[in-house]
């Protein structure tokens, strides 16, 4: 593609918005007891953060609404929705409130945000720039993905930050040497 460009943006308070399908009751949260029924419990009518159901009942609904708005499902992972005008697409995946998608024309990101606002509380968040701890840098000739911030960050944590490196995991002029003994490798499995 000439063009294409990852976007991100976040479901405000994205549990909300899933009915759940079973009943669920929980007890009288602090700040909202019943003294004159301290033994009485609420039922559950959406989905709560901290239900084990609340993920699901989020997913589903989200993902009716690209659905019924000319999405297709990916086959195999059931969080990437595509949708397909011309020969443009937009691809969308979903990690539970987060939402990244990418496309080949700049106007389809208007009309995505604007699909997603008409149902959802939602946060445009702009071009991508870290993702579940990726840091993604778009550029002409592609789309880097890198995690330096995280290594950076484990280094750090096992006092690593001052070793030595090495740019090759062995060493480079080490000769290697066939082992007469073991059996041919099928080199095609690899």
């Amino acid at each position: 593609f000439k063009y294409f460009v990852v976007y991100q943006m976040d479901v405000k308070s994205a549990f909300l918005y899933g009915k759940i399908e079973e009943e669920v009751y929980v007890c009288q949260p602090p700040g909202f007891e019943d003294l004159n029924f301290p033994d009485k419990v609420y039922k559950v009518e959406k989905a709560l953060y901290g239900l084990h159901q609340a993920p699901r009942a989020c997913y589903e609904t989200l993902s009716t609404y690209l659905l019924d708005n000319g999405f297709h499902r990916g086959q195999i992972d059931k969080t990437l929705f595509i949708k397909r005008h011309k020969d443009d697409i937009l691809l969308l995946q979903v990690y539970v409130d987060d939402i990244i998608f990418g496309l080949t024309k700049k106007e389809l990101s208007t009309e995505f945000e604007k699909l997603m606002h008409d149902k959802f509380q939602m946060s445009s968040m702009g071009e991508i720039s870290f993702f579940l701890a990726l840091k993604v840098k778009q550029k002409s000739d592609g789309i880097f993905i890198s995690q330096d911030k995280y290594v950076a960050k484990i280094l750090k944590k096992f006092d690593f930050v001052t070793v030595k490196t090495a740019s090759t995991p062995m060493e480079s002029n080490k000769p290697l040497i066939k082992d007469e003994e073991a059996e041919d490798v099928d080199v095609n499995l690899y």
